[in-house]
């Protein structure tokens, strides 16, 4: 059979698209394990779903694992690692003291385990989890999950304080952090909108309530009513245990209302206020408060960006069969 001149390019451009599709994302690929985990992310969505529905404080609390794993190192599930002897892991220092979630993907990965041992990273089952848990109760995934990462064999404390964002950080800092890891100015504003679900403790944000310049005063940036409101939870000496949430009145909706709370400085932290110190940033969050659906295709793509950062696959890293030991 003879294909004519139209018919071959057609056919090589057939071959670009599903090879663009296959290598994308840094060698991350769509239904990676088709054939050697069938079952793999059935196993994740119905146990991530479970938990999203008996505990929803545990939505957020899986999103930001996700990130706050990306950001060190790459998405190599190094956050679940245990420390080892006297070295501190990821886990273990400030910023992530307040992160749960870890018996989840533990049953997670035990479960995958059984039907398929050794196939499924951990760094993949965080990934599925923090989308699936995310999408609760909906059925159609908020963002698409390409799989393929392997696992990382080395967690350190000391990582976690030079790469993640700080509640305090201002613009400047936020977008040169974000530039590190491949993530432009739209992904900055985008991200922060994870923020609309989960909590934060008093001492993350405690310094914008009181003497904030030094005359005993508020952060001017912060909406004065909403100031003297989070007053009346945070006193000067906190509840190491009280927390507030991070979207007035809508921590466990996932929607574009944090964006709609930033323009009007209600932004809890200083890093959420940050976002209206720079006019393209300011013009996104705008943009942001339209409508949901806006929303969550932006975050959708900000999200798989996020998701290939130092990604390890083919034959780097390791399958891990304990999510929080490195293999011998």
């Amino acid at each position: 059979m003879m294909i004519g001149r139209d018919g071959i390019l057609i056919v090589l451009a057939l071959l670009v698209v599903g090879a663009f599709r296959v290598c994308r994302a840094d060698g991350l690929v769509e239904n990676f394990y088709n054939t050697s985990c069938p079952q793999a992310e059935a196993i994740v969505r119905n146990i991530s779903r479970s938990r999203a529905e008996s505990s929803p404080p545990m939505v957020a609390k899986l999103l930001r694992m996700h990130f706050h794993d990306c950001f060190v190192r790459g998405c190599d599930g190094s956050i679940l690692l245990d420390g080892v002897g006297n070295v501190k892991a990821e886990k273990d220092t400030i910023p992530n003291l307040s992160l749960s979630g870890y018996d989840l993907i533990d049953e997670i990965k035990t479960e995958v385990e059984k039907v398929c041992p050794g196939v499924v990273s951990c760094a993949d089952i965080l990934a599925l989890a923090a989308r699936d848990a995310v999408t609760y109760p909906n059925d159609k995934a908020r963002w698409e999950v390409l799989t393929g990462r392997r696992d990382g064999n080395v967690s350190l404390g000391t990582e976690s304080d030079e790469s993640l964002p700080n509640p305090s950080s201002n613009f400047t800092s936020l977008i040169q952090l974000f530039k590190t890891k491949g993530l432009d100015v739209t992904d900055l504003v985008v991200l922060s909108g994870g923020h609309t679900i989960g909590v934060a403790n008093c001492a993350t944000f405690i310094n914008r309530l009181y003497n904030f310049t030094g005359k005993g005063d508020a952060d001017p940036s912060l909406n004065t009513t909403y100031a003297d409101f989070l007053k009346t939870l945070c006193p000067v000496v906190p509840s190491p245990a009280t927390t507030v949430e991070m979207d007035p009145e809508s921590s466990l909706v996932f929607d574009n209302n944090y964006f709609k709370a930033v323009l009007e400085n209600k932004g809890l932290l200083e890093s959420d206020a940050a976002l209206l110190q720079n006019e393209e940033s300011t013009e996104i969050v705008r943009q942001l408060t339209m409508t949901n659906s806006t929303f969550d295709e932006k975050f959708a793509i900000s999200m798989q960006k996020m998701g290939a950062i130092g990604v390890l696959t083919g034959d780097a890293g390791q399958i891990r069969k304990n999510c929080r030991v490195a293999n011998p």
